[in-house]
């Protein structure tokens, strides 16, 4: 086993595809593998040691390599440097498919919070359309998918004809239009296990009138 100094300016080692003893105790001193982590951090996942069997680890791994060595392989762990960390993950810990859900949670809740304000707003479309195109603020890309999009008639046409009663008869095409159109952005403000209107605020492009 490495000494703790040689640790820190070393690693874990193991560039020639065989695992050091180091890297076993880099994974076994990893509190994720001991703790089923909630789901607002990360995706719960199967344990592979239970949490005495990582206390007991621990115990060993000091009573054998000192108190400062298992300190600095638990750091390193923490700091998500260990094997088959993700590099630049905070911890090292991603769900592959996190970013794609929450974009799909993004769009449904605005598809949603759009519905709700087109049965109160009838003129909300146009005047959304107006906003977009007057806005300073777009960057070049932006402006230029837009103007993409506009450029096809056939998908203008239906974009014309959306209300609450015909939105599931148009386009998905359509329906991202209209979202960019009335939505400038939508960012989380809350815990992913938090029910959507708590977890996202939308940045209308035309503000929401004040409730009566």
């Amino acid at each position: 086993m490495k000494s703790a100094r040689e640790l820190v300016l070393g690693g874990w080692g193991g560039e020639d595809g065989q695992w050091t003893a180091e890297q076993v105790v880099g994974v076994l001193s990893n509190p994720y593998n001991a703790i089923e982590i909630h789901p607002s951090l990360a995706t719960p996942h199967e344990t592979l040691i239970s949490e005495d069997d990582w206390v007991r680890v621990s115990l060993r791994t000091i009573e054998e390599s000192g108190a400062e060595f298992f300190l600095r392989a638990l750091l390193r762990s923490l700091k998500g440097d260990y094997v088959g960390a993700d590099e630049g993950v905070p911890y090292g810990y991603r769900d592959p498919g996190s970013e794609v859900a929450e974009a799909h949670a993004v769009f449904q809740f605005g598809c949603l919070e759009i519905l709700r304000r087109l049965r109160h707003e009838p003129n909300l479309l146009q005047d959304s359309i107006r906003a977009m195109r007057s806005d300073e603020t777009m960057d070049r890309e932006e402006r230029l998918e837009m103007l993409e999009a506009e450029s096809d008639l056939a998908l203008m046409r239906e974009i014309m004809t959306v209300t609450p009663a015909t939105w599931d008869e148009v386009s998905e095409e359509a329906h991202h239009l209209v979202f960019g159109y009335l939505i400038k952005e939508v960012r989380p403000v809350g815990r992913p296990d938090l029910p959507p209107c708590e977890r996202f605020q939308i940045t209308w492009r035309v503000p929401e009138p004040p409730a009566t």
